[in-house]
C-alpha cells in the first residue's frame, strides 16, 4: 500500500501522497531521522521544528485528492503509522567522528593529506555540508593541540 505523508510546522503544512516504502524513506524518513532539511511543497522543512505525520492506506487517485480533500480522504482510509515506520527505519547514516590530539596538528594534518589530494577549505563551506548531512562526508577528524604543561 502506497503511504501519504504531511509535514507541517504552524501554520504551514504539505503533504504528499501515494509515496512507495522506498521513496517514503529516500526522500522524508531518512532526512528526518538525520536532522536534514526535507523539501517538500514549495518549503524546506528542519525536523527539529516540524512535525511529521505518515499514513499508509489506498492509492489516492486524481477525484480523491480533488478540491483540497486528499488529506481528508487519506485520513478516512488510512492508518496512522508514524511511529511504527520510523521505529522500523534503519538507523541514521552518520560519518564516523575522530578527535586527536597532538603536539602539532598542522604537521599531522599534513601527514594525513599528504598523496591525496587534500585542500583547505572554508570554515562554513565545512559546516555546511556537516549540517546538510553531505553523503560523500566518511568521517570528520577534530585535531587538537595537546595543552602544554601549566605555567
Amino acid at each position: 500500500m502506497p503511504f501519504h505523508v504531511e509535514i507541517s510546522a504552524g501554520f504551514h503544512r504539505a503533504r504528499v501522497f501515494n509515496l512507495s516504502r522506498e521513496d517514503l524513506i529516500t526522500r522524508v524518513v531518512g532526512p528526518w531521522l538525520e536532522g536534514r532539511r526535507i523539501e517538500m511543497g514549495d518549503r524546506e522543512w528542519e525536523p527539529r521544528t516540524s512535525s511529521l505525520k505518515i499514513l499508509e492506506g489506498p492509492q489516492m487517485e486524481q477525484a480523491d485528492l480533488s478540491f483540497g480533500q486528499g488529506w481528508a480522504n487519506a485520513e478516512r482510509g488510512s492508518e496512522n503509522v508514524t511511529r511504527s515506520v520510523l521505529a522500523a527505519a534503519p538507523p541514521p547514516r552518520v560519518p564516523d567522528a575522530f578527535v586527536v590530539e597532538t603536539d602539532s596538528p598542522e604537521s599531522l594534518a599534513a601527514d594525513v593529506v599528504a598523496g591525496h589530494e587534500g585542500r583547505a577549505i572554508d570554515w562554513n563551506e565545512a559546516r555546511e555540508r556537516m549540517d546538510g548531512r553531505d553523503p560523500e562526508i566518511a568521517a570528520v577528524i577534530l585535531l587538537l593541540r595537546r595543552p602544554g604543561p601549566e605555567p
